[in-house]
């Protein structure tokens, strides 16, 4: 009788331990899907930023800024090169600049959990 109150005993923790990496890997993939999302969000609000100082750079100087450095330098744009890749062309000084930002990757080794 002894042994089947032990089986029970290991049967149950094994099942408790189970639940527990279960609802663990469940909270990682919220995690990780909740941080893809945030650097999305950032992404775009930086690609907005760099969208109203060129318009403002536009109205003050009468013509787009060729590079985002030069907003940089000039119009306080701040930008993370770690975490974000910024691609400006701009076709003339006349006519509004193709911006894209993208989240960069991790680098392999680095990433949260």
């Amino acid at each position: 009788m002894k042994r089947d109150s032990e089986k029970k005993t290991a049967v149950g923790l094994a099942g408790s331990i189970l639940v527990c990496l279960g609802a663990a890997a469940i909270l990682a993939v919220g995690v990780l899907q909740l941080s893809a999302r945030a650097g999305e969000e950032g992404a775009e609000t930086l690609r907005t930023a760099i969208r109203r100082a060129s318009v403002q750079c536009y109205a003050i100087e009468g013509r787009y800024p060729p590079s985002v450095a030069y907003l940089e330098e000039n119009y306080g744009v701040q930008i993370d090169r770690e975490r974000y890749h910024v691609f400006y062309e701009g076709f003339a000084s006349n006519i509004m600049p193709d911006i894209t930002v993208i989240p960069a990757e991790e680098p392999e080794g680095q990433e949260g959990f």
